[in-house]
């Protein structure tokens, strides 16, 4: 075939894509126990593993959790499929490309301050796994403990299927639309919406537009969950309802698939001689998500200074410390700002925590945009108590600004925010697109000091 029948192929492929994305339905709730069925009777009625499955079809348990940890812990939903997951060739080591997993040894954790350019574009047939590149992380892949930050670039829906054994992933589209199609159905994503795949779940991601670009958390420890609210109330920030499950989609494909599996930092592959995106009916929760950032609901201070960046949390992985998360995720979705007195952008910090920052649109309130700054599809690595916040051109300008209402709504930001130090990957600490003398935007940040006698 030649190049120019591919590229119509690919758009036509595109377009295909991009009209079932449209047009899906979803169910609504975070952490909700939700059940679907793609053929009416697939569900059994009243138990979950009965002698002979509805429509001849076999029932199956994916456990995200132990199977006895606390009843609000548990996660695990039962699948009822065309053909077991058990039925499948043996597993054999493939390339990892420029994936990387915990542990993050081969660089010395670095307490300066970090900032990279978007990732190059990446070589035509790049499909999403093939274009994950790893910056870093912390913990331990083996030990269920930690965090990965990873970007993807791609330029070609995947053909092959992948499942993540170590932790879940919380996909970030910076650029071009994604339809995911996983065993419990299919989501839409495009940037500015965020997607939740748990460990073990099989999917693939079909692209929308010729090209996407974005972003990737990938959260080896508890699962993430939306955060307790305290004495906000029972109402705010990312409401559960507005989290969107898939309803039930099969693939009933027979021929040779290839399924890709990422355990304890390898991928392993085997050719299926069918479809494993096969389940017909199926109910539980341990489930996939999407979720609108702009639908988060906003907190903020009505009378004066800038609260601290956890009122921005959407999702968190708590840890064996109450309050200190393996990872949250906070985004900095469009707000009014109207504090009296009060320097409005974030506030220069040295936190415990680390903090990766990406961004999705626009601008970031705290940095200065345009080139050699921080762009969509760039990043910032600011690791744990090292002193940052807003760049000498932010701060003049917050500074002597008219504090009148404000509206922010020209950007959208976010952070993977851990409890650990990032360690970076060699790629990312040697890459091409990190920016050299990220430190000089603070500069001339000047003595204003005038003592009173």
């Amino acid at each position: 075939m030649s190049d120019g029948a591919t590229a119509r192929g690919s758009a036509t492929e595109r377009e295909e894509a991009r009209k079932t994305a449209e047009g899906l339905e979803h169910l609504s709730g975070f952490g909700n126990e939700h059940s679907s069925e793609a053929v009416p009777g697939a569900l059994p009625v009243g138990r979950n593993s009965p002698q002979r499955a509805p429509l001849g079809l076999y029932a199956e348990q994916l456990s995200g959790s132990a199977f006895t940890e606390p009843r609000a812990e548990n996660r695990r939903s039962w699948l009822y499929r065309i053909r077991p997951s058990a039925a499948h060739p043996s597993f054999t080591r493939t390339g990892n490309g420029a994936l990387r997993s915990a542990p993050f040894t081969q660089t010395v954790p670095d307490p300066n301050r970090l900032r990279w350019n978007p990732l190059p574009d990446p070589d035509e047939g790049t499909d999403f796994l093939a274009g994950l590149w790893t910056l870093g992380g912390n913990g331990d892949v083996a030990q269920r403990s930690g965090m990965a930050v990873h970007l993807y670039h791609a330029t070609a829906s995947m053909r092959r299927v992948f499942s993540d054994a170590d932790g879940e992933l919380l996909i970030v589209p910076e650029r071009g639309g994604l339809l995911l199609r996983t065993e419990f159905g299919m989501l839409h994503v495009e940037p500015g919406h965020v997607a939740l795949i748990p460990r073990g779940v099989r999917f693939r991601v079909e692209l929308l537009d010729e090209t996407a670009r974005g972003y990737v958390c990938e959260n080896y420890g508890a699962a993430f969950r939306l955060p307790d609210l305290g004495p906000i109330g029972a109402n705010g920030l990312a409401n559960a309802r507005d989290f969107r499950a898939p309803v039930a989609a099969y693939e009933d494909v027979e021929g040779p698939v290839e399924v890709v599996n990422k355990f304890c930092g390898n991928l392993w592959a085997a050719t299926y001689d069918h479809s494993p995106l096969d389940v017909v009916a199926w109910h539980g929760n341990h489930v996939p998500y999407a979720y609108d950032l702009r639908r988060f609901n906003v907190m903020g201070t009505i009378s004066y200074d800038h609260p601290d960046p956890s009122i921005f949390t959407v999702l968190t992985s708590p840890s064996d410390t109450p309050g200190l998360a393996g990872v949250d995720f906070v985004v900095f979705a469009p707000r009014w700002l109207v504090g009296e007195d009060t320097f409005r952008p974030p506030y220069f910090h040295r936190n415990v925590m680390s903090e990766y920052m990406g961004l999705i649109e626009g601008a970031y309130d705290a940095k200065a945009a345009g080139k050699g700054g921080f762009v969509p599809g760039g990043g910032s690595l600011h690791n744990m108590m090292s002193a940052h916040g807003p760049d000498r051109e932010t701060f003049d300008r917050a500074s002597a600004a008219e504090l009148r209402p404000q509206k922010i709504d020209d950007g959208l930001a976010f952070m993977f925010e851990t409890r650990w130090p990032v360690s970076l990957t060699p790629q990312a600490a040697r890459a091409e697109h990190l920016q050299q003398g990220y430190d000089d935007v603070w500069r001339g940040l000047e003595r204003h000091f005038r003592p009173l006698h």
